[in-house]
């Protein structure tokens, strides 16, 4: 299985740019499809992006509307998320999240391996 640990997330303003990080440890990261989650107060917890295992596909959410960027690095077990244009809307935990491969589905409870959160706050 696999551990995930985010980092990144921060004190912004409206239209600024962040990126996250997922760094991953333990067996096969690259059978693993990767995707960034996040989970606003009062809201379920929704996707956002993911990516496949040899970075070939991503799929991303409407929310995201073209601002966010999803990227992996399997020699270095990270993946990122490149955030551009932050709106206040986008405060969130943002979560890591690692389901395998071969499962196709972007449901929360289809994913096994999660990140403890980071949290980016949008300030108008």
């Amino acid at each position: 299985q696999v551990q995930l640990v985010e980092s990144g997330g921060r004190l912004v303003q409206a239209g600024d740019s962040l990126r996250l990080s997922c760094a991953a440890s333990g067996r096969a990261f690259s059978d693993y499809f990767m995707g960034w989650f996040r989970q606003a107060p009062g809201k379920e917890r929704e996707f956002v992006a993911g990516i496949q295992r040899n970075a070939l596909t991503t799929s991303y959410a409407d929310v995201a509307k073209g601002r966010f960027t999803i990227s992996r690095d399997n020699a270095k077990n990270m993946v990122y998320l490149q955030m551009n244009n932050l709106e206040p809307d986008d405060t969130a935990v943002y979560y890591c999240a690692a389901r395998h491969w071969r499962i196709s589905s972007v449901e929360p409870g289809k994913f096994g391996s999660w990140g403890q959160g980071t949290q980016v706050t949008v300030s108008s």
